[in-house]
């Protein structure tokens, strides 16, 4: 036997469990997992274990890090951006426009660069909801461009591509015409396409779930969940047991996919029902033309709907888009629940192993380590699961830290980092029977963003800032 290869496997294998092979390449790093590397520090703020601090342009994205360098998109003076800045002083080394006509419309507190860009180490993929996905290589030179078309949905694009087997895959569901679409990483080339006009908005990530040596590729989206074959896009399985808009990306831990939806009117004792068409129609069509304005609708949960029931944005619900809304409310299901390998077809009935519907958190993704799976509700209300049976270890406990949370949890040294958006840095441990709360970090700025974690180095964007946090 020649010991060479298996020498030089060892060697390899080392070299990459060194820092300077760590990398983050996408929304929520490695796999989509958002497990990070090292030991941070516990203590972090404007003054505190700070390594570099770097201004930069507004957006939500996250940090996407590949050996020396960071890659960002962001907003500046209604022209989109993506960035490049040094891993280990925060200087910015390029900076290229989008050629966007428009800016899409985009939330209150929303931006047009929310979606995190991803990478393969060769090439950094940037996706816009104005314009499409970019490719450069990492010295900024543009390599190829797919412009595409914005999903159609007034809160601006959320979801943020991944490249995985040669393959930059991106899924825009929204109110009309959604699709998720494959393209060859190396050329932009469309490889295959899926028609999701069936949905509704969405806004998770997808997510890639390898187990029993395959990969599926997992989408989170209106009422369904549903796994994809990687190679040509054709679906392998579906599960119902979604909410009406899915946030939250999917993730897996101890051989279970685990699944997070939250939305208004689908919690059991707060359902929103909607009368058939004919009988709210007859009591609320003023003008008798058979469609709905704003007007239109009575005060309350419906009403302050309307901007999605108008599926095509006439300014009009007709009686198909109320019934559809109407359908929504009625089957949505709000969960977190897991899902066994090995299904197709339809598997609700037959592979979901566990199911919460309690203490939910609606944009922030679960987390999973040492078989436990991590959330947090708005509110600042933290629960912890047994991975493979859904028992609560903890369940809506007080984190002290008001407010929303739009960014997920990461981890690192058997630690737990989560942001809300009022600044709050949270550090959970990770272990224990009980909720112990190491720290709390107040930033003192606006956070939407994810953390990155890369060799006991925390990086966070703030609404003005890019921040390298280490001991």
């Amino acid at each position: 036997m020649n010991p060479l290869p298996f020498v030089g496997a060892l060697v390899l294998s080392a070299l990459s469990a060194t820092p300077l092979f760590a990398n983050w390449p996408q929304f929520r790093g490695p796999g989509g997992l958002g497990i990070g590397t090292g030991n941070p520090p516990l203590e972090m703020g404007p003054e505190t274990n700070v390594k570099w601090k770097a201004e930069v342009p507004p957006g939500h994205s996250s940090p996407c890090v590949w050996d020396q360098k960071i890659g960002l998109t962001a907003v500046e003076a209604g022209s989109l951006f993506t960035l490049c800045l040094d891993k280990n002083t925060g200087k910015e080394l390029w900076r290229n426009a989008v050629p966007a006509q428009k800016l899409e419309p985009s939330h209150r507190i929303g931006s047009p660069a929310s979606p995190t860009a991803c990478t393969d180490g060769a090439r950094l993929y940037a996706y816009f909801g104005s314009y499409g996905i970019l490719a450069y290589d990492w010295s900024g030179n543009e390599i190829w461009k797919k412009p595409l078309p914005a999903p159609v949905v007034e809160f601006g694009t959320g979801s943020s591509p991944i490249v995985v087997d040669g393959k930059v895959i991106l899924v825009a569901d929204g109110d009309v015409a959604g699709y998720m679409v494959a393209l060859d990483a190396a050329t932009g080339a469309e490889v295959w396409r899926v028609d999701r006009s069936e949905f509704r908005r969405g806004f998770s990530t997808p997510f890639v779930w390898r187990h029993d040596g395959t990969e599926e590729l997992v989408v989170a989206g209106a009422l369904w969940v549903r796994g994809y074959d990687l190679k040509t896009g054709s679906q392998l399985w579906t599960a119902r047991g979604m909410a009406r808009v899915s946030n939250a990306t999917p993730i897996s831990a101890d051989g279970l996919l685990l699944v997070s939806s939250w939305n208004v009117g689908g919690d059991d004792d707060d359902r929103v029902e909607m009368e058939p068409f004919e009988t709210f129609a007859l009591a609320n069509d003023a003008d008798k033309d058979g469609v709905l304005t704003l007007a239109e609708f009575p005060t309350g949960k419906v009403k302050d709907r309307f901007s999605q029931m108008d599926a095509n944005k006439d300014g009009r619900v007709t009686r198909e888009e109320y019934e559809h809304m109407r359908g929504m409310f009625a089957k949505a299901v709000n969960q977190l629940f897991a899902i066994k390998p090995g299904g197709r077809g339809d598997i609700t009935e037959t592979h979901v192993a566990w199911q919460v519907s309690r203490q939910l958190p609606y944009v922030s993704s679960p987390l999973a380590l040492n078989g436990r799976v991590f959330t947090m509700k708005n509110g600042g209300l933290a629960s912890c699961y047994d991975t493979r049976n859904g028992t609560p270890v903890y369940q809506g406990e007080r984190v002290d830290a008001a407010g929303d949370y739009y960014s997920s949890a990461v981890a690192a040294g058997g630690r737990l980092y989560i942001a809300s958006q009022k600044g709050v840095l949270l550090v959970l441990d990770a272990s224990g029977d009980k909720l112990n709360i190491l720290a709390r970090n107040d930033l003192k700025a606006a956070v939407f963003a994810s953390p990155a974690i890369l060799d006991g180095v925390v990086y966070l964007r703030t609404d003005k800032h890019l921040y390298a946090f280490g001991k």
